[in-house]
């Protein structure tokens, strides 16, 4: 019997890799401006190049991580052979190396990235987004091993959200937006799987606690929601929001042209970063713009297909985790760049510019496409004996 959604997985393939080629055709657009001398001999040292080297390099990720059985993420019963708590290990030393000012590199105001030297390429790493992925796999991986004990307070729920803890805690100190993304990611996790309303009741204190603490610690911040709020009494700080909306605005129905846009000439700062959904509104124009949010949206409905089919808690709760932290990912971003949101920065997935983040999406995508072909497996041989028993 032929299953009608056989190909769900290159379906879910296809979309990513229009998002990343659209991506790195934007990228490569925001970032050849009149301020740049292309240097082929230094390719490395432009976003845009980087970028058109990542492209084809993740869609192998993509790939390689779609043919690995998604099954040998579970937890196991000695927990030193469960890949998700050497992620989530190794993810919690990284975040606690980049914090040390000899070992963290600066940039922008904020120590983010650790820089590896390999001969003339300097290639930097970000370890809040190997802890993203992390806690998804690691939370999924530990809610599907659970089972009962998922209603459990003390001995289940308060040590899982003590490590979110330590996790979004190391990630605040330079990353307040990411640090809160981890959290409610991790909390959506806990959700699906079952957790009990109250338990996350009693978190909210410490929550707002957390989140007050957060905002004084940087009064920048603080700057940030004022400018969101009233964005006339703080023309200086709404300064990147305001030429994002201009930029957005200025490209009308279909847009200047794909390399036509000035914003890039110095005007909208990080435009090849979380920003660069302004420029695909100036570029592209309205059109662009929708194009781009219907790939999410599609990408959403295949993803959600996929946790609904599969009879597998583990494999559906990791599906739901991946398509979650995507598509809310991507609606924050554009929420940012579009105003609807104070200004943060959590970059467009697959689309922005940043090795680290592309990669790693492009992992989670492909440990996806397992799952989904996995179960579209599976289906089909159940298909297969309903016909063989009704032949008989």
């Amino acid at each position: 019997m032929n299953d009608p959604q056989g190909r769900l997985a290159d379906y879910i393939a296809m979309v990513i890799v229009f998002l990343m080629g659209i991506g790195a055709v934007m990228v490569f657009s925001a970032g050849a401006n009149l301020g740049y001398e292309f240097d082929l001999r230094r390719f490395y040292d432009f976003p845009a190049l980087r970028q058109i080297m990542f492209f084809p390099l993740a869609v192998v990720v993509l790939l390689v991580a779609s043919c690995l059985d998604y099954r040998w993420l579970r937890l196991r019963d000695r927990w030193w052979k469960s890949l998700p708590v050497w992620l989530v290990f190794v993810s919690i030393v990284l975040l606690g190396v980049v914090l040390i000012p000899q070992l963290g590199t600066q940039i922008n105001q904020a120590r983010r990235w650790l820089r590896l030297t390999v001969g003339p390429v300097s290639i930097s790493f970000q370890p809040s987004e190997l802890a993203k992925w992390a806690m998804v796999f690691g939370l999924a991986a530990a809610c599907a091993r659970s089972g009962p004990n998922a209603r459990r307070y003390w001995t289940w729920f308060v040590p899982l959200c003590l490590l979110i803890g330590l996790v979004c805690g190391l990630i605040v100190v330079e990353d307040f937006g990411t640090a809160v993304f981890v959290a409610l990611i991790s909390f959506v996790i806990l959700a699906i799987a079952g957790v009990r309303w109250w338990h996350v009741l009693t978190l909210l204190p410490f929550a707002g606690g957390g989140l007050i603490a957060g905002l004084i610690h940087s009064p920048h911040r603080i700057k940030r929601l004022l400018a969101f709020l009233r964005p006339e009494e703080w023309a200086d700080v709404a300064y990147q929001a305001n030429q994002s909306l201009i930029a957005i605005g200025s490209g009308g129905l279909w847009g200047k042209g794909l390399g036509e846009g000035i914003s890039k000439y110095g005007h909208l700062p990080e435009d090849t970063t979380d920003f660069i959904f302004a420029i695909v509104g100036e570029e592209l124009g309205l059109i662009g713009t929708i194009g781009v949010i219907g790939l999410f949206i599609v990408f959403v409905g295949l993803g959600w297909v996929v946790v609904m089919r599969c009879r597998d808690r583990f494999g559906r709760l990791l599906a739901a985790g991946i398509v979650l932290t995507i598509s809310i990912q991507a609606a924050i971003n554009i929420g940012v760049v579009t105003v609807v949101l104070p200004t943060k920065g959590i970059p467009l997935p697959f689309i922005s510019s940043g090795g680290t983040s592309m990669l790693l999406s492009a992992a989670a995508v492909g440990v996806l496409l397992n799952i989904a072909s996995q179960t579209d497996r599976s289906d089909s041989d159940m298909c297969d004996r309903a016909d063989g028993d009704s032949d008989v």
